[in-house]
């Protein structure tokens, strides 16, 4: 899709009432597609609605829980009713969790895989009819750690790994179809998602972050988002330290693990 392919097109973002889906709603609007924001987040919706349509943009803010799959249906049902298309899905809604294994109890496990993997699966079930017709996009926030190991997030990483195993493979049954897969991984960004992170007890996570290299923006992680989808990219990796992660987990996995521990140890103590 080029830039001026996107005017009029109608655009579902899960997520999208805050960071880097918010961001991506934002620069989709300056190319003048209609925009569908989906998130559990009421008050930040009717913000978001109301700076939307002050701007005359084409806007729908749905509350959705995306771990039910009669909610992704409806508010899906909801899209096609009031826009009569639907060209690009963003699976951007996420959550994630920081502890060992042998501290997390099995339902932090549970919330996180309803969050990232099962309300992808679910929206992406829901809205797959009309984007066939329209021979749309379907994007998925993923990460490094869907194709790499990140000690004290093995919650997060299995979750990330089953979206990416789901929609590589998804990507390899729609080609024909002329619907295209693209999985972004974006490194580490600022936004809410940290600060929301469950703990080993299913309460907000207290112990501090560990992260490499610097954060970047989500309106820089945005703007090269909507180049991918510009240009038809099938994994987009995002951040220096992102691209250098993804290279050497690919080309030398022994390394990467002995890398990453080194640099998370002291999460080993949390």
């Amino acid at each position: 899709m080029k830039p001026h392919g996107l005017k009029d097109r109608v655009a579902v973002v899960t997520g999208g009432a805050s960071g880097i889906g918010l961001a991506v709603c934002r620069e989709l609007a300056a190319r003048g597609a209609g925009i569908a924001i989906l998130d559990m987040d009421r008050e930040a919706l009717g913000k978001v609605a109301k700076e939307f349509s002050a701007k005359g943009v084409q806007i729908l803010a749905l509350p959705c829980d995306i771990t039910q799959e009669e909610s992704c249906r409806a508010a899906m049902n909801e899209v096609l009713n009031q826009f009569g298309r639907m060209d690009i899905l963003f699976n951007n809604a996420g959550t994630t969790q920081r502890g060992l294994f042998e501290k997390t109890e099995i339902r932090v496990f549970r919330k996180v895989m309803d969050v990232n993997f099962f309300g992808a699966l679910y929206c992406t079930k829901a809205a797959l009819p009309a984007l066939i017709r329209s021979k749309g996009m379907i994007i998925v926030n993923e990460s490094i750690a869907g194709v790499a190991p990140l000690l004290g997030r093995t919650g997060y990483s299995a979750s990330k790994h089953a979206l990416h195993g789901m929609f590589t493979s998804l990507r390899c049954e729609l080609r024909h179809k002329g619907v295209h897969v693209m999985i972004v991984c974006p490194g580490f960004i600022r936004t809410n998602l940290q600060t929301r992170a469950l703990g080993c007890d299913g309460g907000i996570a207290t112990h501090e972050q560990t992260t490499v290299g610097r954060e970047d923006t989500p309106e820089n992680a945005a703007r090269q988002i909507l180049e991918g989808i510009e240009k038809k990219k099938t994994m987009l990796v995002l951040t220096f330290m992102g691209k250098l992660g993804y290279l050497v987990s690919r080309l030398f996995p022994d390394l990467y693990e002995r890398l990453m521990t080194r640099q998370f140890k002291k999460e080993l103590d949390a």
